[in-house]
Formats: structure tokens, sequence, C-alpha cells
């Protein structure tokens, strides 16, 4: 089985990077060899779509499931309709290495259907991060 997981780093113990699109790294582990695959996410580089453009590398890279924290719903339906299983909510404060024995450990919940994304509207803080405050709404 080939599990891919979305990745701030290029090993099994970097941390698992909760978008998608936007991961830099999407590693390929082959739970029967024990392969990894390291691919550079050119879809970072993209304005719009950047999910759709990763769903499409994972998809031609023949992996059979995601693990990451957040998938779209057109990187939802890419993914889904290439057969590929999505398990959405890994923790950001994970190695990827863990995410995977979460995953053999039966500790994530498999998506079935597409949803809107973590939320469009502002909360009471005043963070500035990596959403710029827009969250995933932003991107849409």
């Amino acid at each position: 089985m080939k599990i891919c997981v979305s990745s701030l780093g290029k090993d099994t113990g970097s941390l698992v990077d909760p978008a998608f699109g936007r991961a830099p790294y999407l590693l390929i582990i082959d739970t029967e060899t024990g392969n990894l695959e390291v691919v550079d996410n050119s879809a970072t580089a993209t304005g719009h779509g950047a999910g759709v453009a990763a769903a499409q590398i994972i998809a031609d890279k023949a992996a059979n499931v995601v693990l990451t924290g957040y998938v779209g719903p057109n990187a939802f339906n890419i993914l889904h309709t290439a057969g590929i299983r999505i398990f959405e909510g890994v923790a950001d404060r994970i190695t990827v290495e863990n995410a995977v024995e979460g995953f053999k450990s039966n500790a994530y919940t498999e998506m079935t259907s597409p949803k809107q994304g973590p939320g469009c509207g502002r909360g009471k803080g005043s963070g500035m991060g990596r959403g710029g405050g827009e969250g995933e709404c932003r991107r849409r």
C-alpha cells in the first residue's frame, strides 16, 4: 500500500503539514517495501487550485491513501475518483512516521464526501498566521 502524507520536510521525522494542497512536500511511503518517495509539491506555486494540482500529482503516483489535516472539495473529488482513500484530521504537530502508525492503528476516520473549508468566518483572535486572517476562504 502506498500512503501519501502532506509534510513540511523530506523525511518521515518531519512534521505533517495540515494543508494538503499547500504542503511543500508530499511523502509517499510504500508499506510493503518501506520505500520513501519525496515529491516536491509544485502545486504550491499556483495561485488557485493548489489542492487540485496536488491531488493530480498523487493520483499520477498511484497512491492508495492520503493522510492530511484538510482536503478541499475539488481535491477530494479528484482523489476519490482516482480511488484514493482520504483520511483528514491528522494533527499538524506529529511526525509523518507517527501519522502512518496512527493510520495503521485506525486512529483516523475516512472522509467519504467532500465538505467545506475549516471555516470562513473570522474568530475573535487577531492572529495573522499562514492564512493571513482569512483561512481557506481566501484561496477559493
